[in-house]
């Protein structure tokens, strides 16, 4: 069964109807949820901000690890931001900081998406004859490969009055449309965000705070406890082929695939959400020793047993014998055999 939602086809399948149920069965239960777990979620809430900074940053080129980016946010000083990676990623926790603390208060109008694209820039060098303002040169969406070199994914909107009145006609259509489903509109908004790419740079990382910021203001507070820019970061090659394949169908185009696309990333990272809340009920019963070596596999992943017994100052033997029972608690997995054993969070 096909639908025209916007200016786009999607085909309302069992599929996709199915998707959205299920996200929507799990929001019903999370007030509970929430209630029993408020201790918990503090603790992933810091966790997934570290992630999700590190991710979406990550995806548009920066170089820095979750542990760096966690050092940089621990310490804090603007006034030292010297590195284009460092400077994106105090823009992007800022901007990320404070939609959790006033989604409420922030209305989907221009000014408030250009206010969030001022935040997310202010500290970059580069980006300072531009932040907060359209785009006014073209500008196309390009993928980061592995060897350095980029590859355009799509051409975007043209600059200048194209992109005004594009921004203008999808934030309309979203205040105005009552009758779509909310999570439809979510998604088709930050389709389209990226489709019109209305800034000069920065719209890949500005797409997935305004996709936080409406699964927020629609009432899908589970969002901000588990990262959904990690989500987007480990599907990276299906995450530009599906933009390929529904933008190569411009204009009127279907993007069924794109509305699979980001409702199954929902239902994984829901998925993770219960996952980590029921491992951070046994973390509450874990030894000190157990813990510093969940956070150090957790900061570096693929790490050796020789590792963690180094650089912890535990002797080797209490070391393979905590993890062989982290192992069993199913709190890491453990890879490989022999002196190529290594380990990393479930």
């Amino acid at each position: 069964m096909g639908n025209n939602v916007y200016n786009f086809k999607i085909d309302i399948d069992w599929k996709l109807i199915n998707l959205i149920s299920l996200i929507d069965r799990f929001d019903a239960s999370w007030s509970s949820i929430e209630r029993k777990e408020g201790q918990s979620l503090k603790q992933l809430k810091s966790i997934a901000t570290v992630r999700s900074v590190g991710a979406s940053t990550r995806i548009e080129g920066s170089r820095m690890s979750d542990e760096e980016v966690d050092q940089l946010l621990k310490k804090i000083d603007i006034t030292k931001l010297e590195d284009r990676d460092e400077q994106e990623v105090v823009g992007y926790f800022e901007t990320l900081d404070r939609i959790s603390e006033l989604y409420v208060d922030i209305e989907i109008t221009e000014n408030n998406i250009k206010n969030l694209h001022n935040i997310l820039m202010k500290h970059s060098k580069k980006d300072q004859w531009h932040k907060g303002n359209y785009k006014q040169h073209r500008n196309a969406v390009e993928a980061n490969l592995p060897d350095g070199t980029k590859q355009i994914v799509f051409q975007t909107t043209e600059a200048g009055f194209p992109t005004e009145d594009a921004m203008r006609n999808l934030i309309d259509w979203y205040v105005n449309d009552k009758t779509t489903h909310s999570l439809v509109k979510c998604a088709l908004f930050t389709y389209e965000f990226l489709s019109i790419h209305p800034f000069q740079d920065g719209n890949g990382r500005l797409s997935r705070l305004i996709s936080s910021l409406l699964l927020l203001k629609n009432g899908y507070n589970w969002i901000q406890y588990v990262s959904f820019e990690h989500e987007i970061e480990n599907r990276k090659p299906e995450y530009y082929r599906v933009l390929r394949n529904c933008q190569s169908q411009r204009p009127n185009e279907n993007v069924s695939d794109w509305g699979n696309f980001f409702f199954d990333a929902l239902k994984n990272i829901q998925e993770q959400l219960m996952q980590k809340l029921e491992t951070s009920g046994i973390e509450m019963q874990l030894s000190p020793r157990e813990k510093a070596i969940i956070t150090f596999i957790e900061n570096r992943p693929g790490c050796k047993s020789g590792d963690i017994a180094s650089k912890l100052g535990i002797p080797s033997p209490t070391v393979k014998r905590i993890l062989t029972e982290l192992v069993e608690k199913n709190l890491i997995e453990k890879h490989g055999i022999g002196p190529g054993t290594n380990y990393s969070i479930k």
